[in-house]
């Protein structure tokens, strides 16, 4: 059983395991980001071109032989537009990173190239063996 929670310890302190689960509470506090930014920025907006404030009231009654059947689309259509507006967010946030990593790694590849290449140590080597072999092969005096 000891061995069982040792594993379970070394899986849970991974690196990837604690990435994933900030990853996972950030991304439920930016979720709620969003659907505010839907219910009380974007949608009133909308409201005004039809007239509705809330797509989740808006629905169609079916009447098949005294029974009715409620179909609630609007329900439907507001998790649509919240995810358009999610995917949109997140869409430029990881171009954003991305133009942030691509302009680091330039920087980089600018100072490496700005650098004098270092000789290996193969290099210092061989230019060693041949300056010895220059020195047994020059006439003594």
């Amino acid at each position: 059983m000891k061995k069982f929670f040792n594993e379970f310890k070394e899986f849970a302190m991974r690196g990837n395991v604690i990435d994933m689960a900030v990853g996972v509470v950030v991304g439920g506090a930016f979720s709620k980001i969003v659907t505010s930014l839907v219910n009380d920025v974007i949608m009133p907006l909308i409201s005004l071109a039809i007239g509705q404030v809330n797509f989740t009231n808006l629905s169609y009654v079916f009447h098949f032989g005294g029974k009715d059947v409620v179909l609630a689309y609007g329900n439907f259509i507001q998790t649509v537009v919240e995810f358009i507006i999610l995917a949109f967010c997140v869409f430029c946030a990881v171009k954003l990173m991305s133009k942030l990593r691509f302009e680091k790694k330039v920087e980089e590849e600018i100072a490496e190239a700005a650098e004098p290449e270092k000789p290996t140590t193969e290099d210092l080597l061989a230019e060693i063996r041949d300056l010895l072999k220059q020195q047994n092969e020059a006439p003594r005096s």
